[in-house]
């Protein structure tokens, strides 16, 4: 069967033997193709021999492939066999470097190599679910983060900077090497995996009334964006019809979650360039935000607001006006305060010219949400695969083709006006329906797919029943499991005072990384 011809949708739920299962020489052509023709690939991961999603493959590994073409809204699905006793096959990476991250991973939690991929290091310190130590020498031997091959460029006059993982703020663990000629940073190189926690295994092994807790546990600062996306997958594999109420307060959430990071970034920003005046004023916008957040939810970050069948908590009339009112005075107080901030020159020309990624770099390496959208590349889940409320209210894709820090900047203002539109539309035509509904028994032996267009960019959450309906395989990709490597290209060539302000135009999350 032609894998092109298995075609299925965000959201979407199908049964498992109808995946197309070909050899390693078909399954390289096609994603290869495929790639070339311009779809991206939006996921590449294993499932374990044994696990009991794929039975009949008498304990082969099994790795799967999602494709998406992006202008048509289509994810192509295929697969691949391993014979444990080969636990090898010829890596991607060489001819499609989006890969390389995804068959590191593969390797980490499968002891299954990669052959020919030219940076195979670890991404967690994942033990491998195969507990295999020997097939994987170079993994075997750095059991904990720390111990770990970083790339040296040698020369008299090189020297080498090292920074973390303990940081001078409070923020999550993570190392940074920079390989550098006198202020000119040569190469970057990220160490993560200090927060790897396992969520992955859990998300397989609790309830369903848990796993939308550790959902939410992903990335604290992404709590909407990874419940959504958990909801929309046992709501798939459930069959299960969600009103168009609970639709439109779970896209109000995202899109006050979304608000709220990307006038924080702003902060952080103008905090990192010394324009003080700016960054106590979005300071405090990004409480406003969190504020409406916290009086829908209970909690400034959206934690308990969506579950499986809807969400628990309403949005009466009452408390839709007030949010408009309150939206409305945000929306002037943001637009006086980034003109301020978009029309000094001193801000300019700090900004514009620092941390360029091309558009050839950001397609090559796969970047996603505004990462991407800022060298360029038009991706975006709400326009691209639109699911929920975001198949009635279409938000334009803001792009920017210089990939600098003032592109990621403004790319994150056109969005936060967007997402202001989209809130002020909704708020005044929600839609009827029951607030939540209980989520009849999973199917057995399905797989489903949901993403979600989270702040960072592209949240994707792919879970597999076995014939007992339980949860066999659940895999989890963040977007900062695309951009670090687009940070490391941001900060090369440039100077190593600029690192601070491209890495905050970047904002990537460890844990989201690290799982």
């Amino acid at each position: 069967m032609d894998p092109q011809e298995f075609c299925v949708r965000n959201g979407q739920s199908w049964k498992l033997d109808g995946v197309p299962v070909l050899d390693e020489g078909l399954f390289r052509r096609e994603i290869l193709e495929g790639c070339s023709q311009g779809a991206r690939l939006v996921n590449l991961f294993a499932c374990p021999a044994g696990g009991g999603a794929c039975p009949e493959d008498n304990g082969n590994i099994r790795i799967f492939a999602i494709l998406g073409r992006d202008q048509e809204g289509k994810l192509l699905v295929c697969a691949m066999r391993i014979p444990p006793q080969k636990a090898s096959f010829q890596s991607l990476t060489p001819e499609l470097p989006q890969a390389h991250l995804f068959e590191r991973e593969i390797a980490e939690q499968f002891a299954v190599v990669p052959v020919g991929h030219p940076w195979l290091k670890p991404v967690r310190y994942h033990r491998n679910y195969r507990d295999v130590p020997d097939l994987w020498p170079e993994v075997a031997s750095m059991p904990v983060p720390g111990v770990y091959p970083f790339y040296r460029v040698e020369g008299e006059e090189v020297h080498e900077v090292a920074v973390g993982p303990v940081h001078a703020g409070i923020i999550e663990p993570g190392h940074f090497r920079f390989q550098c000629h006198g202020e000119e940073v040569l190469h970057l190189e990220i160490q993560l995996g200090y927060q790897h926690r396992g969520i992955e295994k859990m998300m397989e092994e609790v309830s369903v009334e848990r796993a939308v807790l550790l959902a939410e546990s992903i990335a604290g600062d992404t709590v909407i964006a990874h419940a959504t996306a958990y909801c929309h997958i046992m709501e798939s594999l459930s069959d299960c019809e969600v009103s168009p109420r609970a639709q439109a307060i779970r896209a109000a959430a995202l899109e006050l979650e979304r608000l709220s990071n990307h006038v924080g970034d702003f902060g952080a920003l103008s905090t990192d360039i010394g324009f003080a005046p700016a960054a106590a004023y979005f300071g405090r916008l990004r409480g406003e935000f969190l504020n409406l957040l916290m009086e829908l939810s209970g909690s400034r970050y959206g934690r308990s607001l969506c579950r499986p069948g809807g969400g628990l908590f309403d949005l009466d009339q009452k408390m839709a006006e007030d949010f408009r009112g309150r939206l409305w005075t945000a929306r002037k107080d943001l637009k006086e305060i980034s003109g301020l901030f978009f029309n000094t020159s001193s801000v300019l020309s700090r900004l514009e010219g620092t941390g360029i990624v091309s558009n050839l770099s950001a397609r090559e390496l796969g970047l996603v949400g505004p990462a991407a959208r800022a060298s360029g590349v038009g991706v975006d889940v709400r326009a691209d695969y639109a699911s929920g409320m975001y198949r009635f209210h279409h938000i334009p894709i803001s792009t920017v083709p210089s990939g600098d820090v003032y592109a990621r900047a403004l790319v994150r203002w056109l969005e936060s006006q967007r997402s202001l539109e989209f809130l002020l539309d909704i708020l005044d035509r929600i839609p009827e329906g029951d607030l939540c509904v209980k989520i009849p028994a999973l199917k057995p032996g399905h797989m489903a797919l949901a993403m979600v267009e989270g702040w960072r960019g592209e949240v994707v959450h792919v879970a597999m029943t076995d014939s007992n309906s339980r949860i066999a395989r659940y895999k989890v990709k963040d977007p900062s499991f695309h951009n670090w490597t687009g940070l490391s290209m941001a900060a090369r060539g440039g100077q190593i005072s600029d690192f601070p302000l491209c890495n905050k135009s970047f904002n990537l999350s460890y844990a989201g990384h690290d799982l």
